[in-house]
Formats: structure tokens, C-alpha cells, sequence
């Protein structure tokens, strides 16, 4: 018998593509997944550093001496991480925390209920001079708690480490991707979806149907978590800021779309379309840089589960002018010896590239930032 749309109820109807994408999982999971990486050898202008846990999130050191690496351990926060800091110039890598004598709360610093994390995994990280002078670093956890994490960031000629501030507990529901620090100390964070939802099923509604969990909140001492209108999106994940901190960039990932929304009016100005955007981060020419994923469902699922190696699947670095929102490719790639890229910093002569699946960062030319 054959079933027309026409006669089934609105409520099915509206169901029919989550539906219809639930059914065909198994199959897609069979016959699909992303490709495993376990060599370590340079390709196609790739150079891969082979001695990380999921380098999710990269930024630079106050001096630019280092990269600090956000190591994540899994989004439920049942494997620890760590964050370390690497020194292109030598290629050492140095342990930032959890260690030994790296806690000591300071007035002022995030919630002061909040105490120092028992178990540590961590996520998105920025790091910004405050107004006082201060360098500091935030960090999303996921273990034993969602909440962020607050350093100060100390570097001298030799070495970078950072000492633990304070904290602040995530709202009812939050699960939070990314953040950006704001210059009197404040935050902007991206809401993925409610914390205790469902992964699969959450991620088939965002990608087939109009539903959009996520958002964007300010964080203040003051006001605590109040939510940026017009930050609606379909899994948030990457956040950055205009250098005047009026205008707030977040990635929609389910949406491939990267938004720009006026936090003193609410008003979405604009969207460029991006294939699953991840992290976002600025080039020495003011543009943003945007990790765009290429990649299934299953695809995704298969690189959760990785033992060893690296994820496989086509990524692109796109670059998007914050004023036009134009976008242009600046590599794309799949395969060894790098897959699944999930930030490009600018360092040096290079752009380092993380992932949230893997063992390495890579590092290709900055000659890909040319116009």
C-alpha cells in the first residue's frame, strides 16, 4: 500500500524526515564511516605533530611564544583532559594544568561559591588582557560539572603557566562549546542544546527539522547567564567578538551557517553560509577563521570512538570577511595526514589546525592566508 503524505496528520508530517533519517541510521552506520588516519608522515603541505589528546582549541600565548592547547577528553566529560602549551620554536610541550600548586582563588574571579574542579575536561578556551592588565585564560570543563574555568596567565622568556582564579557553574540545562572573554572580565558563551538531551536524536532534529536549541549567553558577575537575542541557533558552536565588542560571530553547526548579531539591539545583520562550522578565529588581516566540517552523521559518530589516530574526514578552512560576511576557501582537504579540523590559529610563518578527534595538530603554510 502506498502511503501519501497528504493523509497523514500534520503532526506526522512534520515529523516524516526525522523520521525517515532515524530509519535509515543503521544502514548509514554499516556502510559508512570516517576514514581512520594512523600514519604520521607530512602530505599535501601538511606537517602533523603526532603527541596531543583532541587539541580542540588552540590560542596564543600573551607573548606569542606558545600555543596553548586545549586537550579535550569526550563532551561528556568522562574522559579527563588537560591544557598544555606547545613552543613551535622547540617543540616542546609543557604541562599548564592540572598541576601541582595551580590553584589559588582570587576576589573578583568568576562565582565565588565556585571551587577548583576535582576531575578536568576541557573544551572551548580564550584568552584575552583585561582591563586591570591581567592576561587571562577561560576554559569550558565538562568533567563532574559543566562550568568554566578561570586562569591568569603568566609568561616569561622561558616558559607560560597559568594559575587557577575561580569559576562558574553552568544554568540548569547549559552545555557549552565555546567562549570568548570580554575586556572588563565578562563572557560570551555558545549553548550547544539542552545538556541532558539526547545526542542522536537532538542532532537529527536540528539537521532535518526547524528545531534550534542553541544560543548564545552573556555571563556577568552581576546578572549571571542572560541570554543574547538573536543568537538562535541549530547546535552553537563557535563564538568571537568585533574588536569594538559590539557585534557577536557564532557558528550554527546544524544551520552551516555563521551568523553576526548586534548585542545592543538584538538584531541579526546578516549570515553567510558554512558547512558545519566549528571554532572561529581571527587572521593578522582582520578576517575570521572558520573550520568547516564535510562530514555524515555517522561519520561524526564513527570519529567519537577512535582509540588511536586520527579522524580522517574533508574539512575546510574558510575565510569570512566580518564586515561583507563574503566568504573564501583557504584549504581544502581530506584524509592523511590530518582530518576533522577544528580551528586554524595564525602563528608564526604557519596556521596550526586542531581537532576534536585525533592525536596531532597539523600545521600548514600561512601562504594559504594570501587574498
Amino acid at each position: 500500500m502506498t502511503v501519501h503524505k497528504a493523509s497523514l496528520p500534520n503532526h506526522l508530517l512534520r515529523r516524516l524526515p526525522v523520521l525517515a533519517a532515524i530509519l535509515a541510521l543503521p544502514l548509514l552506520t554499516a556502510c559508512s564511516g570516517a576514514p581512520l588516519i594512523t600514519s604520521c608522515e607530512p602530505a599535501d603541505g601538511l606537517t602533523p605533530d603526532c603527541r596531543f589528546q583532541n587539541p580542540e582549541d588552540l590560542v596564543v600565548s600573551p607573548q606569542g611564544q606558545f600555543i596553548l592547547v586545549s586537550q579535550m577528553g569526550d563532551m561528556e566529560g568522562d574522559l579527563p583532559g588537560n591544557l598544555v602549551a606547545l613552543a613551535p620554536a622547540t617543540g616542546d610541550i609543557l604541562a599548564l594544568f592540572p598541576v601541582a600548586d595551580s590553584v589559588q582563588p582570587a576576589r573578583g574571579w568568576g562565582d565565588a561559591a565556585c571551587r577548583p574542579p576535582e576531575i578536568y575536561s576541557p573544551h572551548g578556551i580564550d584568552l584575552e588582557q583585561l582591563d586591570s592588565g591581567v592576561h587571562a585564560l577561560y576554559a569550558i570543563n565538562h568533567a563532574g560539572r559543566e562550568s568554566v574555568e578561570m586562569f591568569e596567565v603568566l609568561e616569561d622568556d622561558q616558559s607560560v603557566e597559568l594559575i587557577w582564579r575561580g569559576c562558574v557553574l553552568a544554568p540548569e540545562h547549559g552545555y557549552f562549546n565555546d567562549l570568548v572573554i570580554l575586556r572588563n572580565g565578562d563572557f560570551w558563551i555558545s549553548q550547544m542544546f539542552p545538556r541532558h538531551a539526547n545526542v542522536i536524536w537532538a542532532a537529527l532534529r536540528m539537521q532535518f527539522t526547524s528545531y534550534a536549541p542553541g544560543y548564545a549567553y552573556h555571563w556577568s558577575p552581576t546578572g549571571g547567564f542572560v541570554r543574547l537575542p538573536g543568537t538562535d541557533a541549530k547546535f552553537a558552536n563557535g563564538i568571537e567578538k568585533s574588536p569594538d565588542e559590539r557585534h557577536v560571530f557564532l557558528n550554527s553547526y546544524f544551520g552551516n551557517e555563521l551568523i553576526k548579531v548586534d548585542t545592543t539591539t538584538g538584531s541579526r545583520l546578516g549570515s553567510v553560509s558554512v558547512a558545519s562550522p566549528d571554532n572561529l578565529s581571527w587572521s593578522p588581516t582582520g578576517e575570521l577563521l572558520v573550520a568547516s566540517h564535510h562530514a555524515s552523521i555517522p561519520e561524526m559518530l564513527a570519529c567519537m570512538d577512535i582509540d588511536e589516530g586520527n579522524c580522517g574526514f574533508r574539512f575546510q578552512i574558510v575565510a569570512v570577511n566580518p564586515d561583507t560576511l563574503d566568504a573564501r576557501v583557504l584549504l581544502d582537504h581530506e584524509g592523511p595526514p590530518m582530518g576533522a579540523a577544528t580551528v586554524a590559529l595564525p602563528f608564526g610563518d604557519s596556521v596550526y589546525l586542531g581537532t576534536f578527534a585525533g592525536d596531532r595538530i597539523a600545521r600548514v603554510s600561512s601562504g594559504i592566508l594570501a587574498p
